[in-house]
């Protein structure tokens, strides 16, 4: 499996989550299955961090979102936001261009078709 297929399989975690905030450990298990142990550690350290650092990462987002409150964005958008500005944050490994390359990745497939440059956006106002 490679990186990208890692992230998506976070991603689905991540926009499962910001539904109830609910974590589903059975879910991550079933996820993660199969998988070598480097892809199991992304998965898991993306899901539980941005889980523990919800509130604040969203606060990152609102504060670059122009105005445009955290509500109203999609949640398919939200979760990819929150799980490229963990990256950012806390995953130094992960230089920045691929954060947001990958998240935009992420809006084309999964999202509208404005989504990415939205999404881009957002990310280039954080990295300032």
């Amino acid at each position: 499996m490679s990186r990208r297929e890692a992230r998506d399989i976070a991603f689905k975690l991540v926009f499962a989550y910001s539904f109830d905030k609910q974590k589903n450990v059975e879910a991550l298990e079933q996820y993660a299955e199969g998988l070598d142990k480097d892809d199991k550690a992304y998965i898991s350290e993306v899901y539980n961090g941005v889980t523990s650092h919800y509130d604040d990462l969203c606060q990152e987002i609102s504060s670059n979102a122009d105005k445009f409150e955290i509500n109203r964005i999609f949640k398919v958008d939200l979760a990819i936001l929150l799980l490229a500005i963990y990256e950012i944050k806390f995953m130094g490994d992960i230089p920045f261009k691929v954060s947001v390359d990958e998240a935009v990745g992420l809006a084309h497939k999964y999202s509208t078709e404005k989504s990415g440059k939205y999404i881009n956006g957002i990310l280039s106002k954080f990295a300032r």
